[in-house]
């Protein structure tokens, strides 16, 4: 063999070696294959459930965590108003019930039906009412009306406590704590708390682990022609982050809570499903004529009839029966 040859050799000794080496890395790095939009979206539409569902609790009443606690004298005559009835039904599952002799609008579960109702249209305090119920402590939120309510109470000696009125999924246990101090059951709220907790981790276990998360529209309806898209600060926004999807109010655009949509913006955002308030839908007329709405029948959703309606004092309430309210959506938006 001539040396002339020699290097050839070492040549092809090394080009074998590099490219079995770069068949290793190769397998090594492709073990799984790429998966496309397409196949992501399909994976997305089979995960969804398809038609117009109705998102329901285990029962709709409050399940309270004690009976009858312990509780701090000024405990003993409760008026609970806020926006979203969650300080009434904070109260009712401290085991509180009994002592409430005051309720907003919004605070409708059965429990609480015989309760004497405090606030007029629009969630407004009507003060006269509330000192009818000679109170030992009125529980409100910081967004109550009218400007001047509340210092109206307190002119009239009665304890008022303000609770901030963000709601969200985050701020529930810490309402709750704060709620159940104030009526000096402090214990019964840690048990609320835990309660709630667990709930809301159960919730989260039955949400699929998706490629890509479905875009989730909030929809307020009034009537045929007042639709109202939810967006950032909502509440909804938060919820649908809990529930797995994509806020597409938040998507879109919007920067307002609730902004006022047409077809054409409905359209753009293009929902893959949409929440609306039970009572929003009769509004209209019921589910169908949801679906038959021109800014609704455009969309994914509209197209694939994926409306989920539920009872407007649960869906935002964000008290102790969040875990549940989430639960209850899930199993209606995935298959």
């Amino acid at each position: 063999m001539s040396d002339k040859a020699v290097p050839v050799i070492g040549r092809s000794r090394v080009g074998a070696a590099f490219m079995a080496a770069l068949l290793v890395a190769v397998a090594g790095c492709s073990t799984a294959p790429i998966e496309t939009d397409a196949a992501k979206a399909a994976k997305l539409t089979a995960s969804l459930r398809t038609g117009p569902s109705t998102a329901t609790l285990p029962t709709n009443d409050i399940v309270p965590v004690v009976t009858d606690p312990a509780a701090s004298a000024k405990a003993d005559r409760i008026v609970a108003i806020d926006r979203n009835g969650t300080l009434g039904a904070i109260v009712f599952s401290l085991g509180l019930g009994s002592h409430v002799v005051g309720r907003d609008k919004s605070t409708t579960f059965p429990a609480a039906r015989a309760v004497p109702v405090v606030t007029d249209a629009g969630h407004a305090i009507n003060t006269e009412r509330v000192l009818d119920t000679a109170p030992t402590i009125v529980l409100t939120g910081t967004d109550s009306n009218p400007a001047g309510a509340v210092d109206a109470l307190r002119r009239a000696g009665l304890d008022v406590v303000q609770f901030s009125s963000e709601r969200s999924v985050a701020s529930t246990p810490g309402l709750i704590r704060s709620v159940a101090a104030a009526l000096g059951v402090p214990d019964a709220g840690e048990r609320l708390v835990a309660r709630t907790q667990a709930q809301i981790a159960e919730a989260q276990r039955t949400i699929p682990d998706l490629p890509s998360k479905p875009k989730i529209a909030f929809l307020y309806i009034r009537g045929e022609y007042l639709l109202l898209l939810a967006g950032p600060g909502s509440g909804a926004d938060d919820l649908i982050d809990h529930l797995g999807g994509v806020d597409a109010g938040t998507a879109s655009g919007l920067t307002a809570a609730f902004t006022t949509v047409s077809a054409e913006n409905l359209m753009a955002a293009d929902p893959d499903v949409i929440l609306v308030m039970t009572q929003g839908a009769e509004s209209v007329g019921g589910m169908d004529k949801v679906l038959a709405l021109p800014a609704i029948a455009q969309t994914n959703a509209g197209r694939s009839k994926r409306i989920v309606e539920m009872d407007e004092t649960q869906i935002l309430m964000f008290g102790p029966d969040t875990g549940l309210v989430m639960g209850a959506l899930a199993k209606a938006i995935y298959a």
